[in-house]
């Protein structure tokens, strides 16, 4: 019988919109029981951003370490390119002989297509790959897909779908889930925008489905060690939580943000353009999935409390099924020799200034997300301020498999940071938008550090700073005001220190998202 690779395993846990705060331990009101433990365990990054503020370039990002203007995903709705994922963590990992896993959503190829793209996300192509394909897909040995998954648009039924959906639909009761998954069972009152209180079962939610998956394939017979990214759809829009999750915090009993009202007269001129601008597509289904998709009208107080309760409890189901996964590594005698990292692509303004989902108004609600680390050498219980990046996951994990870092990746190890022997001064996030997005074209550039955080949109050379540690409501821009030249004359060098090798001409678009 062949020894066993002693190499530590990789357990990398994410979920989507989960703003940085809105965790137990952080101090909002939001149950995340299983998530405080990890951080008590670990080690707290409470200054992770990430590198663009929609999924498919953070995403793009995490798995290829380079930033979306080298790696060409600037936005949502451009295709990774799969040459690039060879080189990416998934890839390096493989070659070097761990066994390489996604379960859930991976969204590194567009869903809504102009066309069918051929790729296994393209809602048009999946049915070129039949109920049991399980990849190889972009570096990963091995692959179990939720696509989409934020019920915005149901399961598909076969041949199309991926993994969730042939096993959604596989007990013939697709339809019945369909009409449970769209029933509001909650209170008779709810009036809020994208927010409704699912009938759906949580045994067939896909919270739930990605840990299932998870926990089988821990349960694998293997020699050698395994890198697992279990990849949770929620609490992304809608808000649609089941019950009895969605009755777990009450509307009256939630945080509101401390400035909840629009205060566009503050802001530089993209805040407002962005929000009254029609998105520039041709095809009128796609317009308009995008335009409803990323916006909210302003809200009551009632109706913010009311998406904040429900907001909550995605992230308590999601934290039930992030626990039940650690409890099956610990109960197969994995957990000593294993990293766990959990994250998400991004957050959600929730109602900061008025503003819910997520667009081109870079608040900390949006670009802060959650970060833990637990594993091997590093500090229990500890909290690191220094500001980083989820672009980072490359390098950690490549550092932990001691497995040579590639030199184009942009991505550095967090593991030295842990461990106090690095320190980092600055985080960097890019995004490129056409016009497609909120009828505005638009080139952002942000760079946080400890204390101060600086956009610039460089077509029109407007920006706003803010002082975190005197402002950290962002309330007041001071990027010109003469008092704070000179810091914003250094973060603007720290922008301009960014890696030259950004493409020239942007990638096609083949569709929304």
């Amino acid at each position: 019988m062949p020894l066993r690779d002693r190499r530590p395993n990789i357990l990398f846990i994410t979920t989507d919109q989960h703003r940085g705060d809105c965790v137990g331990f952080a101090g909002r009101p939001v149950r995340t029981p299983h998530l405080d433990l990890l951080a008590q365990d670990g080690t707290v990054f409470d200054a992770c951003i990430c590198p663009n503020p929609v999924c498919q370039p953070t995403r793009a990002s995490m798995i290829t370490g380079l930033l979306p203007r080298t790696h060409g995903v600037c936005d949502n709705g451009i295709d990774l390119d799969p040459a690039l994922a060879q080189s990416g963590f998934a890839a390096t990992l493989a070659q070097a002989g761990y066994d390489t896993a996604l379960i859930g959503k991976a969204h590194f190829s567009t869903f809504q297509t102009f066309a069918p793209t051929g790729t296994p996300e393209c809602r048009q192509s999946m049915d070129r790959y039949g109920p049991n394909w399980c990849g190889p897909y972009m570096g990963f040995g091995y692959v179990e897909l939720v696509v989409e998954g934020h019920n915005n648009f149901l399961p598909m039924p076969p041949p199309f779908g991926q993994n969730y959906d042939a096993w959604y639909y596989g007990d013939g009761r697709g339809e019945l889930k369909n009409r449970l998954h769209r029933e509001h069972v909650g209170p008779e009152d709810l009036r809020a925008p994208h927010t409704w209180h699912s009938a759906l079962p949580v045994a067939w939610h896909n919270s739930t489905w990605v840990a299932d998956r998870s926990i089988a394939f821990l349960n694998r017979r293997r020699n050698r060690p395994f890198c697992l990214w279990a990849s949770i759809p929620d609490p992304h829009t809608p808000f649609d939580c089941p019950l009895p999750w969605s009755l777990l915090h009450a509307p009256d009993q939630v945080d509101l943000p401390p400035h909840w009202t629009r205060d566009l007269e503050r802001r530089p001129w993209w805040h407002a353009a962005s929000l009254d601008g029609v998105p520039n597509l041709t095809d009128p289904r796609l317009r308009q999935i995008r335009t409803h998709n990323s916006r909210a009208p302003e809200l009551t107080e009632a109706q913010l409390r009311q998406i904040i309760a429900n907001y909550y409890g995605m992230i308590a189901l999601a934290d039930h099924s992030v626990g039940r996964i650690l409890t099956e590594l610990h109960r197969l005698g994995l957990s000593e020799d294993t990293l766990v990292v959990f994250t998400a692509d991004h957050g959600d303004w929730l109602g900061d200034h008025g503003l819910l989902l997520k667009g081109p108004m870079p608040y900390e609600g949006l670009l802060r997300v959650p970060c833990i680390m637990r594993g091997p050498g590093l500090p229990k219980g500890q909290v690191c301020s220094d500001p980083v990046s989820t672009l980072d996951m490359a390098a950690t994990f490549a550092d932990i498999a001691g497995v040579a870092r590639p030199d184009h990746w942009h991505s550095r190890s967090l593991l030295p940071v842990a461990r106090g022997e690095e320190r980092r001064s600055f985080a960097y996030n890019e995004w490129d938008l056409s016009d497609s997005r909120c009828g505005v074209a638009l080139n952002l550039r942000t760079v946080r550090t400890r204390r101060f955080k600086l956009t610039v949109e460089e077509l029109s050379g407007a920006a706003e700073m803010y002082d975190l540690e005197t402002d950290p409501n962002e309330m007041d821009n001071i990027a010109d005001d003469p008092d704070h030249a000179a810091t914003r004359r250094e973060l603007e060098a720290m922008i301009r220190a960014r890696p030259g090798d950004a493409r020239r001409e942007r990638l096609q678009a083949t569709g929304i998202g």
